[in-house]
């Protein structure tokens, strides 16, 4: 799959600390194809600790973590594995309640690594991923904000941090989006029943379009004015090649009206995805 997305030219690849061992195979990909690190940019994330052991039923996944010491662990252990190809550091998952943008000593850690050359975001998620982006965008050091990107969920079903990502893009910060396909709901694999009239509207536009559901959920995300980098999350060449039709495509405004009909409530979005199965 790295290999497909190489020739089809896509030149940013996204792991965490917790993805049990993405930097370490991603770093051996990268060195195995002798890619320059000046080439592409790799972005990893710390504040989860992968505990599953390979188990897809295990109890507990990861531990999320955002003290200091963490911080300083992760940051060691993925500079190891991926040395200069590291170009982009994100905390995993910031919330208001773990209380990470409110931590002096910690923020003091991020400033001492950006300023040693290395870009710090954040990643976000849950309903109130709007609050907690208007409160990074008000931390400052040496008269530029620290963080320089954002990576949040927004798709066709859960739209509510849309303002905030366009505050954070006209602050300056490049947007990336992830679960853009809602976790695979908005793909055909999808046959939960209560998704069936959603499901509809998104195959009509798909088949008008001569294209696949996640291509369609994807482009609906690109041809918004403030996205930088859509995530694809592909597991196989298939799976890329199809995420990659979006590329090609456009909406006309029936289409924009017809795929705004698949919008749920943030709550309502939330509780389904944490019922989705883990793997």
């Amino acid at each position: 799959v790295l290999d497909a997305a190489w020739s089809l030219g896509i030149r940013y690849f996204d792991a965490a600390r917790s993805y049990g061992l993405a930097e370490q195979f991603l770093a051996s990909w990268l060195r195995r194809n002798s890619i320059s690190p000046n080439s592409m940019t790799v972005g990893s994330k710390w504040g989860y600790t992968y505990t599953a052991d390979w188990q897809v039923n295990a109890s507990v996944h990861e531990v999320k973590d955002h003290s200091l010491p963490v911080l300083q662990r992760q940051i060691k252990e993925s500079r190891e594995l991926l040395g200069d190809y590291l170009r982009l550091y994100q905390i995993h998952s910031a919330t208001l309640e773990s209380g990470v943008l409110d931590d002096p000593e910690l923020l003091s850690e991020l400033v001492r690594l950006r300023d040693g050359g290395l870009a710090i975001g954040l990643s976000l998620s849950g309903p109130n991923q709007s609050a907690t982006l208007y409160k990074a965008l008000e931390i400052e050091f040496g008269g530029s904000l620290l963080f320089s990107s954002v990576q949040a969920t927004w798709n066709l079903l859960e739209t509510s941090a849309g303002s905030a990502l366009l505050a954070a893009k006209e602050a300056g910060l490049g947007i990336m989006i992830k679960e853009a396909l809602a976790n695979g709901r908005l793909t055909s694999r999808n046959e939960d029943s209560q998704f069936e009239e959603k499901r509809l509207i998104l195959a009509q536009v798909a088949s008008e379009q001569e294209t696949t559901m996640d291509a369609i959920s994807l482009a609906f995300v690109l041809a918004q004015s403030w996205v930088d980098i859509v995530l694809s999350g592909a597991t196989t060449v298939d799976q890329l090649t199809s995420n990659l039709g979006a590329l090609t495509l456009t909406f006309d405004e029936r289409d924009m009206t017809k795929l705004s009909r698949l919008v749920e409530e943030p709550d309502i979005y939330w509780k389904t995805r944490s019922r989705l199965a883990w793997n």
